[in-house]
């Protein structure tokens, strides 16, 4: 039996869609929180990076977010701006006059089909999820470009009320189907068959855009996108350094990476520039106050980082050996050679000629006997530390040639 991602595949790479939420669902991760002005600029930054849609906000949830909203649909081009609601005429008329300037609009309608969700949080019937949904979809249509919408909680949904409420909402108008892991319940393999299951119970879906949007509980939101790009899907919903709620959402930068690395898993394109991906990340971290850990990919302090001497060796001789990727390629300045009780003799004698030392093969032991005596009582070594071990003579030689240089 043939699927639908082999068929897909082999109609050779297909363009993917970026939509990116930081403005929305990133910011509503604790301590988050941007001011219209912040958000501008983010909203600057993701457009130059080349994301398809900017998420900018929640037009009904204040009136900052709604002034957010109509000023970056009034200055930034080049993307798609959109608004959540809820599936409410309130929401959905709030959401349409902050859009009204954009260039292309969005309004991206939730509602939720578990019956979890509808029993204890919406209190409402099936029956009345599916109207509800119907009319908000086709109000929303009437007043932007296109209309999204997320069925949430959709991995922990009735199937059978899944696919009904998605061919519902395709009739009425919907041009983008969401299909949120939204508490990040999924697992991949779970998240690729739903999105098959969507494609063969739902013949409408054969003319509509499939997207994902995956939350980290599990740890597994990247894992997850790709497992659904590998499954047919067309957009994929990110944050930058996968900030969002709770645990955070799949990171933009962790799926651009995969898709540069595994070109032959997912042959696909997008319309990143990939080398503003470092500055997007700085920026973000300088509005909230806050990075990401050191051992983020892609964008961690460490991600491009080396202590131990085999790898050290390995990365001056050819950075590929345990690099996997360049970090010139995301706009990181370079790799990083950490010094430190892992290192070897390798990265010791490259440090010092980059400081102005060279050492013979008996200067370089003796500094590095020493070195090693203070890595084990000090965990961070600066260059000033170093040119204190390195012999008085060593560094007249230098500064002999350095004269020479002068003359």
């Amino acid at each position: 039996m043939t699927t639908t991602a082999q068929t897909e595949a082999s109609k050779g790479p297909h363009r993917i869609v970026v939509f990116d939420t930081t403005l929305r669902d990133g910011e509503q991760a604790p301590g988050c929180s941007m001011t219209p002005a912040e958000k501008l600029r983010m909203a600057h930054a993701l457009a130059a990076l080349g994301v398809d849609a900017i998420e900018a906000g929640f037009a009904i949830a204040s009136e900052g977010d709604a002034c957010s909203i109509d000023a970056i649909s009034r200055e930034v081009r080049g993307a798609t701006i959109a608004s959540m609601a809820r599936a409410c005429t309130v929401d959905i008329e709030a959401a349409a006059r902050s859009l009204n300037h954009a260039h292309r609009s969005r309004i991206h309608i939730v509602l939720a089909t578990s019956d979890l969700h509808l029993e204890y949080k919406l209190k409402i019937s099936r029956l009345q999820a599916l109207e509800r949904a119907v009319s908000s979809v086709s109000l929303a249509g009437s007043l932007v470009d296109e209309v999204e919408f997320s069925p949430e909680d959709c991995t922990r949904s009735d199937p059978d009320f899944l696919c009904q409420m998605i061919a519902a909402v395709i009739d009425a108008g919907a041009t983008i189907i969401n299909l949120p892991d939204t508490v990040g319940y999924c697992i991949p393999t779970e998240y690729a068959a739903l999105f098959e299951l969507v494609r063969s119970r739902v013949p409408q879906s054969a003319g509509v855009t499939l997207s994902s949007h995956c939350h980290n509980d599990l740890g597994l939101a990247v894992a997850n996108t790709l497992a659904a790009l590998s499954a047919g899907a067309q957009q994929v919903e990110c944050t930058i350094n996968g900030i969002g709620e709770r645990a955070g959402n799949a990171a933009l930068e962790e799926v651009a990476a995969a898709l540069l690395v595994r070109k032959d898993k997912f042959p696909c394109t997008h319309s990143l520039v990939l080398e503003r991906l470092y500055a997007a990340s700085q920026l973000l971290c300088e509005i909230i106050g806050f990075g990401p850990q050191p051992n983020k990919a892609v964008v961690g302090r460490n991600a491009f980082a080396h202590e131990a001497g085999i790898h050290q060796h390995g990365v001056l001789a050819n950075p590929l050996t345990y690099e996997i990727m360049r970090p010139a390629t995301f706009g990181v300045p370079h790799n990083q050679i950490v010094l430190g009780k892992h290192s070897g003799r390798r990265a010791l004698a490259h440090r010092l000629e980059e400081l102005g030392v060279n050492l013979n093969a008996l200067e370089l032991d003796l500094v590095y006997q020493h070195f090693m005596q203070l890595a084990d009582r000090k965990k961070s070594i600066y260059d000033q530390d170093l040119l204190a071990l390195v012999p008085v003579r060593a560094t007249q030689r230098t500064d002999d040639r350095l004269q020479e240089v002068g003359r």
